[in-house]
């Protein structure tokens, strides 16, 4: 764990699943990592096996809507890890329904937590970075971006996050800051075991399903993400900034 051992990584969303897979890479690689959630437990318990491993992480407890919670855990993860220059935004929520079924409150808290998160989030990370002249960012978005029957605010969400990533890449690129975006496809995580379970499905004939219609035969994993993330925050990553890149097993618009 000595390839980035100055470098210091902030992945939200880290209590389970992507994020959490994310920052275990990005630890294998050698960043020190703060791993933000509103699971606590789930962010501490991620940031001990880390330290078991021989690396460096600290859990921290957050709602990325709230910009003095964004403020206080970026803070804190400066003073006991040093300046983040990575932002990982995987932070996400799911309340899926039919557009004449869902609320207001079920607009307003996936596109809270997806869009506004992301902002404050970055608004206070990229306070290193410009110091720093050097950072990455990577947004998760989604397929669903394109389109999605009873998505219709992750939708919107995942589409937003494609838009705030370039533009990120735009006015930070000449701090040596890059921004990009993943769009993962069907990952089988805790949050696709709940659409099979809303579904009346098996998660197992719920993933059989998603594989069929997918070219390589199978359903992701959140070490795809995680792999591909590592890359992009590589140093040989450098000019690739702005882009959104589609992990589906097949091609996507």
């Amino acid at each position: 764990m000595t390839e980035h051992p100055s470098r210091v990584a902030i992945v939200t969303g880290a209590g389970r699943g992507i994020g959490a897979a994310v920052a275990k890479r990005l630890a294998t690689d050698g960043f020190a990592v703060g791993l933000l959630d509103l699971d606590e437990a789930g962010v501490k318990q991620g940031a001990e096996a880390i330290v078991a491993e021989g690396g460096k992480a600290v859990g921290v407890a957050l709602d990325v809507v709230d910009a003095a919670q964004v403020e206080a855990a970026v803070t804190r993860v400066a003073e006991e890890l040093g300046a983040p220059t990575v932002l990982i935004n995987n932070a996400g929520i799911t309340r899926d329904n039919l557009l004449f079924k869902m609320t207001e409150q079920d607009w307003d808290s996936v596109l809270g937590v997806h869009l506004k998160g992301s902002f404050l989030m970055t608004r206070e990370v990229q306070k290193y970075q410009t110091q720093e002249k050097w950072g990455r960012i990577v947004n998760l978005s989604s397929t669903s971006a394109l389109g999605n029957r009873g998505q219709v605010n992750y939708s919107a969400a995942k589409a937003g996050m494609q838009g705030f990533t370039k533009t990120l890449a735009i006015e930070l690129g000449k701090f040596n800051v890059t921004a990009n975006a993943i769009a993962p496809g069907f990952i089988a995580t805790d949050m696709t075991a709940a659409t099979a379970e809303r579904l009346g499905m098996s998660f197992e004939d719920f993933k059989a399903a998603a594989a069929s219609q997918i070219p390589v035969q199978r359903v992701g994993t959140p070490d795809d993400i995680a792999n591909l993330t590592s890359f992009l925050v590589s140093d040989g990553a450098g000019f690739i900034s702005g882009q959104v890149i589609y992990v589906a097993g097949g091609p996507k618009d």
